[in-house]
């Protein structure tokens, strides 16, 4: 696989952890030709052994507000691509320096700068992704055209997005739907309504164990950024409200503001429990933490007549991490949410398990389908030095952005909805193990016996108060 055309400039990568080594590889695999076109800029010595095993530059220089400006400024040149892979580096302030300097961008997160996802001298509406996605827009609007900023393209938020759309195509072929392909955004949301889809799922279930390093006591373990998980997880929940909702939850507040596609609830992502169903893992309880493409997916497949929104589905994020990662979260919440003294990323010790990442589709009469990646941690360490399965599939998606950008250089701010899904997916796919789509006739209400049944609503299995657990 290579590149339509062959990227010119250089690469300035801010941050390096587990997604930037990562993605390391793949960038001199597909990307640039020669590690003297890298330059690695982070907050810690995390990354460094993986840039001296590829020769790359490195540099230890945590950004901030005042001074990320003069570090990165010397750095970028017209041409060249910043691919920002931090945590604590403010999104909306890189890319307005992207579009400054004459540089492409991409991100796999609208991300705030230190703190501001607990900053409580801030209302929880304008720290949630919804407030911070309405700022990002905001600004790209004030940019206008110009070189190509990617916003939240990793695995999710970003190659869901991509998956989505597959999902689609594949529902309609299967089901005898009629249909062209789609050309726009307002023919995408008609073919999801059409196929009488109500909720989609980013719905994730990570088995992959360390066996033999079990989590200890007072340490948080993950298989993919502690930093940027626990932060996404003290966040509200969020969702994309749909328009087949009946009501809001008892802790649903709307914004009150912006495009009005989703809600928040009045309590961390970490402490809330949604159903889910994938086709390895059956049906599972899983975390509704925060992503940005819950809200973007839930805005891009909206219907209008007008300025009146017609039709809308519910969208939310439901994660399962690996089983040491469950227990570090209710440790955490333990804690009142304070952080464990010492924290513990899976890499090298995975010696078995798989990161099944898809994307679930509900309210067909023929079932809910489920498209996505069953990548091995086994497969990922083959494919790329660097990785495990969880951090392939986001490298994968970021490796489908940055030539997504490069190939289309002057589209402005967009988001991963907005980019043309089938390059991206020819791009990732070859490091996402098998790619599948099952069907089931799974739905939320399904063996719920008769605990608690004033909470159910029989009449809409798709209800988002049958999918929260109580």
């Amino acid at each position: 696989m290579t590149l339509a055309t062959q990227f010119s400039g250089r690469i300035v990568m801010v941050g390096c952890g587990s997604i930037g080594q990562a993605v390391l590889p793949l960038l001199l695999r597909h990307v640039v030709p020669s590690p003297d076109r890298i330059t690695i800029v982070t907050a810690d010595e995390r990354g460094r052994a993986a840039a001296e095993r590829f020769g790359v530059e490195y540099r230890v220089q945590p950004l901030t507000r005042e001074n990320h400006r003069a570090v990165m400024e010397p750095l970028l040149r017209p041409g060249d691509f910043l691919l920002n892979l931090s945590v604590d580096v403010e999104s909306v302030s890189m890319v307005r320096l992207a579009r400054e300097l004459q540089v492409l961008y991409l991100d796999t997160v609208i991300e705030p700068w230190a703190g501001g996802y607990t900053d409580l001298s801030k209302s929880a509406s304008e720290r949630s992704n919804y407030g911070m996605r309405e700022v990002a827009l905001q600004l790209g609007r004030e940019l206008g055209a110009g070189p190509t900023a990617v916003i939240a393209q990793g695995a999710n938020p970003g190659l869901v997005s991509q998956l989505v759309k597959e999902a689609l195509l594949r529902m309609a072929e299967e089901t005898g739907l009629a249909c062209a392909q789609p050309v726009d955004r307002a023919g995408w949301a008609v073919l999801m309504r059409d196929l009488g889809i109500k909720a989609v799922h980013i719905a994730e279930r990570d088995t992959q164990v360390a066996a033999g390093h079990p989590k200890k006591p007072g340490e948080f373990v993950n298989t993919w950024s502690i930093d940027g998980f626990v932060g996404e997880g003290c966040q509200p929940a969020e969702l994309g409200f749909g328009t087949h909702e009946k009501q809001l939850p008892a802790e649903g507040r709307r914004h009150g503001y912006g495009c009005d596609a989703a809600i928040y609830l009045e309590r961390p992502g970490a402490s809330t429990r949604v159903r889910s169903w994938t086709p390895l893992a059956g049906p599972y309880h899983g975390f509704l933490i925060t992503h940005n493409e819950a809200i973007s997916i839930a805005d891009y497949y909206t219907c209008r007549d007008g300025d009146t929104v017609t039709w809308r589905p519910t969208v939310h994020y439901a994660y399962h991490p690996c089983d040491d990662a469950v227990l570090s979260v209710h440790e955490f919440a333990g804690r009142n949410w304070q952080m464990q003294p010492a924290q513990r990323l899976l890499m090298d010790e995975i010696s078995d398990g798989i990161d099944e990442l898809g994307v679930l589709l509900m309210g067909n009469p023929k079932g809910v389908f489920w498209y996505g990646s069953r990548l091995s941690t086994h497969e990922a360490r083959e494919l790329a030095p660097f990785n495990s399965a969880t951090s392939l599939q986001v490298a994968a998606g970021v490796l489908g952005g940055v030539v997504a950008a490069i190939e289309s250089p002057a589209m402005g701010m967009v988001e991963a909805d907005q980019l043309d899904h089938r390059r991206v997916m020819e791009v990732a796919r070859p490091y996402l193990g098998p790619v599948v789509g099952a069907w089931s006739d799974w739905t939320p209400l399904q063996d719920r016996g008769v605990l608690f049944p004033e909470d159910l609503d029989p009449s809409d299995p798709w209800q988002f108060k049958n999918i929260l657990v109580r």
